[in-house]
């Protein structure tokens, strides 16, 4: 029979270690200063968790440099084969980014389990002590294996891929588009510099110029977070054909919250003239993880063709 957990939990700095200080809260607390045995649920009790800090920042703070610094301590950790799950703890503000960059290439059946706060460490609100818990019971509960990243936050687990903050102030900060994404996993690259890929958020009188500046200052890609389900103003159609002419990459996303995008719209700006014009749809992902996933391709030399087909498949498991 299998011995008790052993769980690891990396810590990154976010609003789960921070504390007020007169110019705000800041993450001043490491990994160890979070776990106190009063927090880890009961049946856990035998369990051996260790700790990690990785970095600490303020999660808006983010940068791919600190992305690779994590997936390399997940990748030690994991090596050894008697660790059960990881624990990540982050700040909410990109969380959904970095637990897919994560997912991404997290092939170990393993879980990695991300937690976060809404409230700092030393606020009577407080909420990063219970979902410290309940990522610990996460990463420790079997049935989890083979499931890939995850979030439990605010008495839910959700998968990485679609998960989304949709508040700045409840507790219950996360939901997803889907409840069962499939997940396609690339193989891990070290060294090669990751592809630069905006996010251009659409609006009314939107200035389309902005699209071909983006590319002329290095994005290899960029995401429109798209009106409804996936739509813009005609102008917006001229500069897609224009700058996927140039090689740039284009991925058709939605700023709506939740639903599927689906291309119904014409007129010269509806996301069927936007595809026609050389967007690719991301059906699922909202932008900020169309960002993670099209840059994690591009950096892998990944053509339109199969970027397309990637982000199809990164939907429900049917």
């Amino acid at each position: 029979m299998p011995g008790p957990p052993r769980i690891v939990v990396l810590s990154t700095g976010g609003t789960i270690a921070s504390q007020r200080r007169p110019g705000g809260a800041v993450p001043v607390l490491h990994a160890a200063d979070l776990l106190t045995r009063d927090l880890v649920p009961p049946h856990l009790a035998d369990a051996t968790i260790t700790t990690r800090t990785v970095c600490a920042v303020d999660s808006a703070a983010m940068t791919d440099a600190e992305h690779r610094l994590l997936l390399r301590a997940i990748a030690e950790e994991l090596a050894d084969p008697d660790v059960t799950g990881v624990v990540v703890t982050h700040g909410t503000d990109t969380l959904e980014e970095t637990a897919l960059v994560v997912d991404l290439v997290h092939a170990d059946p393993r879980p990695v389990v991300f937690a976060g706060a809404q409230y700092p460490a030393d606020s009577p609100r407080s909420d990063g002590p219970t979902n410290l818990a309940a990522a610990l019971a996460c990463a420790a509960d079997t049935t989890n294996r083979d499931r890939g990243v995850l979030v439990a936050f605010g008495g839910r687990v959700l998968p990485a891929r679609g998960v989304a903050k949709t508040s700045t102030t409840a507790t219950d900060a996360f939901d997803s588009v889907v409840t069962t994404p499939a997940r396609p996993v690339l193989a891990a690259v070290d060294g090669r510099p990751t592809a630069r890929v905006d996010i251009v958020t659409l609006h009314p009188d939107f200035d389309a110029a902005v699209l071909g500046a983006l590319v002329d200052s290095g994005a290899r890609g960029l995401v429109l977070a798209a009106l409804g389900s996936g739509n813009a103003h005609p102008t917006v159609t001229d500069a897609v054909g224009a700058v996927t002419a140039r090689g740039a990459v284009v991925v058709l996303s939605t700023r709506v919250p939740f639903g599927e995008v689906v291309p119904t719209y014409g007129g010269g700006g509806g996301a069927v003239d936007l595809v026609a014009a050389g967007a690719i749809l991301s059906p699922w992902l909202r932008a900020p993880q169309s960002r993670i996933v099209l840059s994690a391709l591009l950096t892998r030399e990944y053509d339109r063709t199969r970027i397309a087909d990637f982000l199809a498949v990164d939907g429900p498991v049917s």
